[in-house]
């Protein structure tokens, strides 16, 4: 069961909701204080460095069983490469991460476990 909430943080509104007794943050909202226009290229460019990637590997490693550690080797050596860009959904879709959720579309957007979010709005 899904349940949808807004909460104020510093004057900025974001979108939470729980699923499977787990707290996601929308990353979105965040970012859209960030950078109105581009919010997407925020989270890219945050998931582009290796601090990140070793974060979100490391809470991977911990909270879920069925994460790919190949294909999570693959991104840790590419990330900080001027090159490298890492959209959330092919780091979910690649390494079947549960700690990131991330939704196309007019009502889409990426949502990050509690644990995750409160490192992206650093």
């Amino acid at each position: 069961m899904i349940k949808k909430q807004k909460i104020k943080v510093e004057g900025i509104e974001i979108v939470t909701f729980t699923k499977n007794n787990s707290d996601f943050i929308s990353l979105t909202d965040i970012a859209r204080h960030k950078n109105s226009a581009f919010p997407a290229d925020v989270i890219k460019n945050w998931m582009r460095t290796r601090g990140t990637i070793d974060f979100l590997g490391l809470w991977e490693k911990l909270h879920n069983p069925t994460f790919k550690l190949v294909e999570f080797d693959q991104f840790k050596n590419e990330a900080g490469a001027n090159s490298f860009v890492l959209p959330p959904q092919k780091w979910i879709e690649k390494t079947h991460a549960i700690g990131l959720i991330s939704k196309s579309g007019r009502y889409g957007g990426t949502y990050a476990h509690k644990d995750i979010a409160c490192e992206f709005k650093n």
